[in-house]
């Protein structure tokens, strides 16, 4: 009998499958505020993909709580203000603004250095379903949390050498972060950066090949080294770097698929790396009927489905996303699929 694991592995690698692996996201507020839906959801349609048992450690800067209400100071020093429970927030402090301060900041290495992964691993022996960590690896975002997102989007499109010190300094903690997974049990490790908008890219293309892609691959080579896979999360439609992003060596690539031309993504990278979903999950789960979601649903599927890998069933799970609309989604993967798209 398939395994979870195996029937993600066997996506990752376009392999045949039974059916594409099943991957929902439950966001904290979800978690938070609605554990027994959750609860019922899970039951219904387990997860082929879990995260491993780890918490990060405490950062000396921390201050309050993630997701709750108020104030909260992150582990580089920059401070979110959260209106809503079970939401990331918005930050309202950071604290490289001035990028005169870089020479005596530093990275919170205390949380590496202090970092248990003995749970992980147990955690890991424990399950058939494919472990994947989700690192905290998000160099642009990150340089925007830490610098300002304008200044950031400015200094990064001139080139400004204070800003590509900044990114210097990050890239050398991340690359000592997934160094860390990489020696773990776990299947898969996530890294992540929002690149654009709805409507296109936030910089230029160029910047990301010249500042960006260099460390997205040494990201890649770190764990491909060890044998872990490479999933990466993105917002916004990114079709002005998918094959840059393909051809630094991820295995799966979360994506807006819903504001690109999904038919073009699929004709050309269907065998090249595996869609991590997809779904506009803030348009149509949230705020559409059941039947929206069915039908972009078979959208994807008859785009990127054909029984041979390349696609996992992937849905986030929001605060505002009624129960229904999310049943609907992980139901309609189970549903089969035209014959004329099995056999293309």
């Amino acid at each position: 009998m398939i395994t979870s694991r195996d029937r993600v592995i066997r996506a990752l690698q376009h392999e045949p499958i039974d059916r594409a692996p099943r991957d929902l996201w439950a966001t904290p507020a979800v978690e938070m505020l609605r554990g027994d839906e959750l609860a019922e959801m899970n039951y219904r349609y387990p997860n082929d993909i879990v995260r491993p048992d780890f918490r990060y450690p405490r950062a000396f800067r921390v201050k309050g709580a993630p997701h709750e209400v108020g104030q909260y100071t992150d582990a580089w020093g920059c401070t979110w203000e959260i209106a809503r429970r079970g939401t990331l927030g918005e930050v309202k402090y950071s604290p490289l603004a001035d990028l005169c301060q870089l020479a005596t900041f530093r990275p919170p290495s205390e949380i590496l250095e202090k970092a248990d992964f003995a749970a992980a691993n147990r955690s890991c022996a424990a399950t058939s379903r494919f472990v994947l960590a989700w690192s905290d690896v998000c160099p642009l975002e990150r340089l925007q949390w830490l610098h300002g997102a304008e200044a950031t989007l400015v200094d990064l499109a001139t080139g400004a050498k204070p800003i590509r010190d900044l990114l210097a300094m990050v890239h050398d903690f991340y690359c000592r972060e997934l160094s860390l997974w990489a020696a773990t049990d776990v299947d898969g490790v996530v890294f992540a950066d929002d690149w654009g908008t709805s409507q296109g890219l936030l910089l230029p293309p160029q910047v990301f090949r010249d500042l960006f892609g260099p460390l997205y691959r040494d990201y890649c080579q770190i764990l491909r080294a060890k044998d872990k896979f490479v999933f990466f999360r993105c917002g916004g439609n990114i079709e002005a770097i998918f094959d840059d992003l393909v051809a630094v060596g991820l295995d799966a690539i979360h994506s807006q698929l819903s504001s690109m031309n999904l038919d073009w993504l699929a004709a050309r990278f269907r065998d090249r790396v595996t869609f991590w979903g997809g779904l506009d999950c803030q348009r149509v789960v949230a705020m559409g009927t059941p039947d929206d979601v069915k039908a972009a649903v078979r959208r994807l599927r008859a785009a990127l489905d054909f029984g041979r890998g390349g696609l996992i069933a992937q849905c986030q799970w929001d605060a505002d996303a009624p129960f229904r609309n999310v049943a609907a989604a992980l139901g309609q993967w189970l549903a089969p699929m035209p014959m004329h798209a099995q056999a293309s």
